[in-house]
Order: structure tokens, then C-alpha cells, then sequence
């Protein structure tokens, strides 16, 4: 957490409210924050730059910049990038911050300090974020196809929501919408990939794509921690949506009649109902 579609709201943010706007000045508060450089180099390479786009790779953040640098934030579990007055209040656990042409401050906020913000030159990528190199394809920014979802079924006997979490595998996808995916289409966490059949694998694909778009569309999920919110600060409603996720023993809205089951699977705890999806 956050996973594809919060991501994805914070690069909508970004987009709108960063790209095009030079870098003026930047603070660094904690080293381990910028842990993959150095705070000198970050500081180096993003002051007088301007963010050109804002890209998104499952779940990190990119922002190619005219001097020929890529901005990379990876939120992890507890990162949050907020936008606000310059002069004003920062917010506890600011690790980062970038004033911008305009007045406004762009802020990376991390309580865990998991997170991190990297400036490097592309082609140093595969030395200084070699995981991004190796990311699986992104169903929203990328194009996944049955045929590819199929080829990575087939080639795992893996648990197919181990196979959704992998992501060299498919790049976004996290433990909630893992849960939330499967059950929209009836299909147990623990049924080995290879043993998926096409009419199955078709609405596993179908899935994806719908319920990672409607995630989005709702602006993520902001859980009871209320750690995930947008570039604004404010949090998303697809919560209110989830079905399985985080409602272990309770009755299943989908069917009426099973109860939720959990159960940790690839290291993570895992909910479904063993009616709707057998």
C-alpha cells in the first residue's frame, strides 16, 4: 500500500499540478530518504529542472525532467506526496522538499521512511533502479492481454494470488486488489496458475482491468491508518467498495451465504469466500 490505482492518482496529480513548473530550490531532512544517491546529488540534479511529464511503472512514480534526468519517487508503504503553500506548516515525517516556480511546495512525506525519492541519468538506470528495469507488464499504463496473462499463468504452478502479487510478473498489483480482483472473478487465491482454464483466465484478465479502473476512478482506497491521500491530501472511497479485502468472518455481500476466509499466502493475509470462489 499504495498499490496501481493510488499511484496512479498521485501521477494524475503530478501531472496536473508539477510538470512544467521549475524546481527552485530543494530540502532534504533525512538521508534515507534519497538513501540510492546521495542528498547532494539529488539536490545537484533537480535544482532548475522541470518535470516534463509524469510517468508511472506499476507502483513508481517517474518524471522524465528537461535536463535529461528521471525523477523517481516510490511511495512504499507509508510515502505520500503532497502539494501546498510554500511557507507553510509541513507536515510531520517531511523527508523532502521541493520549492516550486510559482510558490507552491511539493512534499514527500514518509513516516516509515520506506519510501524514496532518486534523481538519476538513464542510462545509469540498470545500476540505480535495476528493479524498475525488471518490473512485469502494467495493466493500465502497459498492455496486458489474455494471450500475455495466459503465458504467465501456464508458466507457474504458484498460487495464482502469489502470481498476481509477483511483480516482475504483472507490475501494481498488491495485496487489496489481488483479493478484490480473484473474487470478482470466482477464483480461489490458492488454485495453482497452471490449473486456470481459459474461460476462467478470461475473466481473471477481465477483472483486472475493470477493477484496477474503477479503483482509479474512485481515486484509490484510503484504509482506517488513513495513510494513502492524493497530491491534495485528500483520500479515495473505492474502500467502501471492497468485498473481500480486510473483512475476514464476515457474511460475503456477493453471495449472502459464505463467510470470509483468510489465510496468508506469498506472506501476505489473504480474504475470500470460499462460495463465490471455489
Amino acid at each position: 500500500m499504495p498499490e496501481l490505482p493510488e499511484v496512479e492518482t498521485v501521477r494524475r496529480g503530478l501531472a496536473r499540478r508539477f510538470v512544467g513548473r521549475r524546481i527552485d530550490d530543494v530540502w532534504i531532512g533525512r538521508e534515507r530518504s534519497v538513501r540510492r544517491t546521495s542528498a547532494q546529488e539529488v539536490r545537484m540534479r533537480l535544482q532548475g529542472a522541470t518535470a516534463e511529464r509524469a510517468e508511472r511503472q506499476g507502483k513508481y512514480l517517474l518524471c522524465p525532467l528537461d535536463t535529461g534526468d528521471v525523477l523517481m519517487v516510490h511511495l512504499r508503504m507509508s510515502g505520500q506526496l503532497l502539494i501546498d503553500e510554500a511557507g507553510s506548516e509541513r507536515p510531520p515525517h517531511t523527508h523532502v522538499a521541493m520549492l516550486l516556480e510559482g510558490g507552491d511546495e511539493l512534499r514527500f512525506v514518509d513516516p516509515r521512511t520506506f519510501g524514496e525519492v532518486v534523481v538519476f541519468d538513464p542510462t545509469a538506470q540498470p545500476s540505480v533502479v535495476p528493479d524498475v528495469m525488471s518490473l512485469g507488464v502494467d495493466p493500465i499504463a502497459g498492455e496486458l492481454t489474455l494471450a500475455d496473462l495466459r503465458r504467465k499463468l501456464r508458466s507457474t504452478r504458484r498460487a495464482v494470488k502469489a502470481v498476481l502479487l509477483d511483480q516482475h510478473m504483472i507490475a501494481g498489483i498488491g495485496n487489496i486488489y489481488g483479493d478484490e480482483i480473484l473474487h470478482r472473478s470466482g477464483i480461489g487465491p490458492l488454485c495453482p496458475a497452471d490449473r486456470i482454464s481459459y474461460p476462467r483466465s478470461a475473466r481473471l484478465h477481465d477483472a483486472i482491468h475493470s477493477v484496477l479502473t474503477e479503483a482509479i476512478a474512485a481515486g484509490g482506497s484510503t484504509l482506517s491508518d488513513a495513510q494513502y491521500v492524493d497530491l491534495m491530501g485528500e483520500g479515495g472511497s473505492f474502500q467502501e467498495h471492497h468485498r473481500v479485502y480486510g473483512r475476514s468472518g464476515q457474511r460475503c455481500i456477493t453471495c449472502g451465504r459464505g463467510r470470509i476466509t483468510s489465510r496468508n499466502v506469498a506472506g501476505r493475509t489473504t480474504s475470500w469466500c470460499p462460495v463465490c470462489q471455489r
